[in-house]
């Protein structure tokens, strides 16, 4: 009989203390997936901190053609663009249309491709972009890194590619942008300098010192600053060589970038 009451009494501790345990596992669970969701709550705050914020200083530029005095100084007119010369360095614009809207610097085995775009008076876009490129990416099987670089919040990209041979392959690319008063520039790094920061520093350099012309006229949101020719420009179809290209200020030994239509000028 003893035996049986102590039996009975043992039983009971146990379900009370089972259900004790039950109660705390209950709580940690509660606490845990609160903690899950004012983390995700976090995660969109910090998405949407930088998604809609004003445009923010540009102490070593890009700059706007109102903050530079000699604009044409050391750099290529382009109309909507003034792009910085430097030895060795070939460039090239692309056109879409009838419309210049973008000018690529090829320089050694790397390369960055500029291209400007109207943006909203008191709001970057540059947030909204890297979220879309990221996207279209994710969507083609490419894979996404968002870090803080050099110029700021950037998406380095591994994209797959069709190789000569027919095989798939992957292309590593940086993906860099500036908001600035009522603009946005976008440059996309590729070729060596996306795939070694060593040999990026004079890619980065450039997108710094390039100056962006608005214009004061209306223009949409995301709408591409066009871009003219040089007066002294040399109209070369894409994959023409020239033999001037061996002494030329702007000339690069490496191959023309496949990014649809281009011409390029050679000094």
């Amino acid at each position: 009989m003893f035996g049986r009451r102590k039996k009975s009494g043992s039983a009971r501790d146990a379900a009370d203390a089972a259900g004790e345990a039950e109660q705390v596992g209950d709580e940690r669970a509660a606490e845990n997936a609160a903690d899950a969701v004012d983390a995700a709550g976090a995660d969109e705050e910090g998405a949407a901190r930088r998604t809609n914020l004003p445009p923010a200083p540009r102490p070593d530029g890009p700059w706007d053609v109102s903050e530079v005095s000699k604009p044409a100084e050391g750099r290529v007119d382009l109309g909507g663009l003034f792009v910085p010369g430097v030895e060795g360095m070939e460039l090239r614009v692309e056109v879409a249309g009838d419309a210049i809207v973008a000018a690529t610097v090829v320089l050694r085995d790397s390369a960055v491709q500029l291209q400007a775009f109207a943006a909203p008076k008191k709001e970057g876009i540059w947030g909204e972009v890297r979220e879309e490129i990221a996207s279209g990416i994710t969507q083609q099987g490419g894979v996404i890194d968002e870090v803080e670089g050099p110029l700021g919040w950037e998406l380095r990209a591994q994209v797959p590619v069709q190789l000569p041979d027919g095989t798939g392959g992957v292309q590593i690319v940086r993906f860099v942008g500036v908001d600035g008063p009522r603009w946005f520039l976008r440059g996309v790094i590729s070729g060596q300098g996306a795939v070694h920061p060593e040999a990026a520093g004079l890619l980065e350099q450039i997108f710094r010192d390039t100056v962006v012309v608005r214009g004061e006229g209306p223009m949409a949101p995301r709408d591409p600053i066009v871009l003219k020719l040089p007066e002294d420009a040399q109209m070369v179809p894409e994959g023409v060589q020239q033999e001037q290209q061996s002494n030329s200020r702007f000339s690069g030994g490496m191959g023309q970038l496949q990014r649809g239509p281009e011409i390029t000028e050679v000094r």
